[in-house]
């Protein structure tokens, strides 16, 4: 006899650090469907045009789309006055109507909220229908979203323990820590496979040995350089500047974001660099808008990373054990990257360059710097592994399991 459904609901985006957790808990449920009394069955509810849709897509999780806004922050109130906001406020209540629609169709048993502004309308929807709801916070400072949203949850979980004091006192009881869940996809990266799939040349020798490769020769350092799904302008024209010079000491695997439609996209930029580039220099830089599934082969390869903070990326770094170069995007909500790469940065996993003083000669510096450092990024692999949270994914999978059988028992 097929196991009736459990029906839980996805919501959050607008960032790849916002979908990165859902799915990393969507895939714990899924390893241990056999073990509950309920088949589990997931539908993410997201903005229309936000990258929750395509990465949820890809997680093979049905997806519904409704309205939504996002309202931009300033350091005074009047400052908040702009048309852009009120545009995105006369959206809110639209998209709670579309979600209130959708909750009612689904009739999920359980909602995951993990943050950004996308979460607000299916949340307050779910509240309304008497759902549960478990929402999750990346960062160490409480986004506005699930501020507004811990007000409608059942459970909140928590990355850091601090976080708690930025609830009401009267919501702190329902806070608990879990950390920061990452996909387990970044742990099955496989260093042989990545040379081979971004065809990086294994018999050319290093100024800077990390290993051997192919035929006995030293191989060369790899650098991840990311700047999430959107990229990084900033950080890709450093790169982009210092490309020959950075491919003399290094591999580099350059994942550059999509920009926004109808502007310049820095693919088409790097790539003309790249075609530039002397034959044995090319074959060493590897770029592309976005890093998928082949995300743990680059983890696997990577002797540093380069990026921006967000929750996520600090989370894989942490969880892999990574020595880091950050540049924190600043500023965003309550400049949480900066605190990110701080609270890494202080116990000595990473180094920070500030948006504002990163060029490429910097950036440059700092990575030859580091290479020429062997036992200094041992340490700072060591220390960044201290971070790591392994059991955020387990713990927050059993938490969501928890609320829907509570659901359950009082239907």
């Amino acid at each position: 006899m097929q196991k009736p459904d459990l029906r839980i609901l996805i919501t959050g985006g607008g960032t790849g650090g916002h979908v990165s957790p859902a799915l990393a808990v969507v895939q714990k449920i899924r390893a241990m469907a056999d073990r509950l009394d309920r088949r589990p069955v997931f539908r993410y509810l997201g903005s229309n045009g936000g990258v929750e849709k395509e990465l949820a897509d890809e997680a093979g999780i049905d997806f519904a789309g409704v309205q939504t806004g996002k309202l931009r922050r300033a350091r005074r109130w009047w400052q908040m006055i702009s048309r852009k906001n009120i545009v995105d406020l006369a959206r809110v209540p639209v998209g709670v109507a579309q979600a209130f629609a959708e909750v009612k169709r689904y009739r999920p048993h359980v909602v995951l909220a993990t943050g950004g502004y996308v979460a607000v309308p299916p949340v307050i929807a779910a509240a309304m229908r008497r759902v549960p709801v478990l929402i999750h916070e990346q960062t160490v400072q409480i986004g506005l979203a699930n501020k507004i949203a811990s007000r409608f949850a059942s459970k909140i979980a928590l990355t850091f323990e601090g976080s708690a004091l930025e609830l009401p006192v009267n919501l702190r009881q329902k806070a608990f820590i879990t950390g920061n869940p990452v996909r387990s996809v970044i742990f099955d990266g496989d260093r042989q496979r990545a040379m081979e799939r971004f065809g990086f040349i294994t018999t050319s020798p290093s100024p800077v040995p990390t290993g051997e490769g192919a035929g006995g020769e030293v191989s060369f350092p790899t650098i991840y350089i990311t700047g999430g799904a959107l990229g990084a302008r900033i950080l890709n024209r450093a790169v982009a500047s210092i490309l020959p010079e950075l491919l003399q000491k290094t591999r580099v695997i350059h994942q550059c974001g999509r920009q926004p439609e109808g502007t310049e996209q820095d693919f088409d930029l790097l790539s003309t660099e790249a075609a530039g580039l002397a034959d044995d220099l090319r074959l060493r830089y590897f770029v592309t808008p976005f890093i998928r599934e082949e995300i743990g082969d680059v983890y696997a390869l990577s002797d540093i990373v380069v990026g921006r903070s967000g929750a996520g990326t600090v989370a894989e770094i942490c969880a892999l054990g990574k020595p880091a170069v950050l540049v924190p995007l600043v500023p965003t909500g309550g400049d949480e990257q900066t605190k990110n790469a701080k609270r890494l940065a202080d116990i000595g996993g990473a180094v920070i360059i500030k948006n504002a003083d990163l060029t490429g000669p910097i950036l440059l510096d700092t990575i030859t710097r580091l290479l020429a450092d062997p036992d200094k990024l041992n340490t700072m692999a060591a220390a960044s592994g201290t971070l790591a949270t392994p059991n955020a994914a387990d713990d927050l999978a059993t938490a969501l399991i928890s609320l829907a059988s509570d659901e359950a028992a009082t239907r």
